[in-house]
């Protein structure tokens, strides 16, 4: 009896040890608390309207306007900057006065030189048909001919210098070579007209601006004429422009070519001033993420990196062009690469994530793969 009565104790003890005793919780997963991200793949992508240049904006092509005749007072100015003008419209008028005292100086002795010979050349023909009969001398025949053909070219002579008088007093007019925009204006009134000085004005013909923009040798090789560009404007107004010309030289110094893209005739695009121009139907391909995944802090571009184990990790890149959304990546991790899509994430070197891939961005071989398994299948 007393040995039951000891187990029934000994046993009630164990069950109540049993029931002080809390069970142990399952462990805690290894993920919970990382934080969700989504990542894309580093990879070759289409970057459209990648390429830009800038440059400055310059005429088309410029006409200097000068003075012909030197030794002339201006007398009026007839245009200002900015004007339109047509070609053959007087700009300006020089003072005659001059001029018109020696043209009638000339033309008296023109006048004179024209009877001269008139009377020359009446005498020489009064001595035809008279060689060697005895009427003349042979040497006074010879020598009313003579007279009659040099007073024919003084006669001549004096016509030729009425005529230039003539033609200088037409240019004291001073007209403009071509129609256009006048761009720049240096004569005044009272000036006298030199030969050899600076033009007196700039005319823009037909008004039309260009933007001579600076491009690399490689990018150079991917415009065209007829290329469209569209170009901002330093207002920040925008322009549509055409490729017209693609430099044939690059520059051995600063390994540079020109592009000029002629741009519509508009009041606000003004020659000196400055552009930008993006291509917009130029695509490249390369190694890309967009422009959300890319970092900027004081030590530079960054992306995160999601490692095997899903930790983050903070990589340095070198950045090239940029288009549709998308950023070039000329050093920084290699391809294939998950990235986090945004950089705006407060994540830390180390940092664990649950990463979620973007649509699209597996990279191209995955599909081939699953292919060819298919196939094989």
């Amino acid at each position: 009896m007393k040995t039951q009565l000891l187990s029934v104790l000994a046993l009630a003890g164990v069950l109540a040890l049993g029931g002080c005793h809390k069970p142990t919780p399952p462990a805690k997963a290894a993920d919970q608390g990382a934080r969700a991200v989504t990542v894309v793949r580093l990879q070759a992508r289409p970057i459209t309207g990648a390429m830009a240049a800038s440059g400055t904006l310059v005429p088309r092509e410029e006409a200097a306007v000068t003075p012909e005749v030197s030794g002339y007072r201006v007398a009026r100015v007839l245009v200002d900057e900015g004007a339109y003008v047509r070609r053959g419209q007087t700009l300006v008028q020089l003072d005659p006065a001059l001029i018109q005292a020696q043209l009638a100086q000339q033309s008296a002795l023109a006048a004179q030189a024209e009877v001269q010979a008139q009377q020359a050349e009446e005498q020489a023909r009064r001595v035809a048909g008279l060689d060697n009969q005895g009427v003349l001398s042979q040497e006074q025949i010879e020598q009313r001919r003579f007279a009659a053909r040099a007073a024919r070219a003084a006669a001549n002579a004096q016509a030729a210098g009425q005529r230039d008088l003539r033609a200088r007093a037409a240019k004291l007019a001073v007209t403009a070579p071509v129609s256009g925009l006048v761009l720049e204006r240096t004569v005044r009134p009272g000036d006298l007209s030199a030969g050899g000085a600076a033009p007196w004005f700039r005319i823009a013909r037909e008004g039309q601006i260009e933007l001579a923009a600076q491009m690399a040798e490689d990018e150079l090789a991917r415009i065209r004429p007829g290329q469209h560009a569209t170009v901002t404007l330093p207002s920040g107004q925008v322009a549509e422009g055409v490729v017209r010309l693609v430099s044939p030289q690059i520059d051995p110094q600063t390994k540079l070519g020109e592009v000029r893209i002629l741009l519509p005739v508009r009041s606000d695009i003004r020659a000196g001033g400055f552009g930008r121009a993006v291509f917009a139907e130029v695509g490249s391909l390369g190694l890309a993420v967009p422009e959300t995944a890319i970092r900027y802090d004081a030590a530079g571009a960054s992306v995160m990196v999601v490692n095997a184990d899903n930790r983050v990790r903070r990589v340095p890149v070198r950045t090239g062009q940029r288009g549709g959304g998308l950023v070039q990546i000329l050093q920084g991790p290699p391809p294939g690469s998950r990235v986090v899509l945004n950089a705006g994430s407060f994540l830390l070197d180390g940092d664990l994530v649950r990463p979620t891939e973007a649509p699209g961005s597996t990279p191209a071989a995955a599909p081939a793969a699953a292919d060819k398994a298919k196939a094989a299948r």
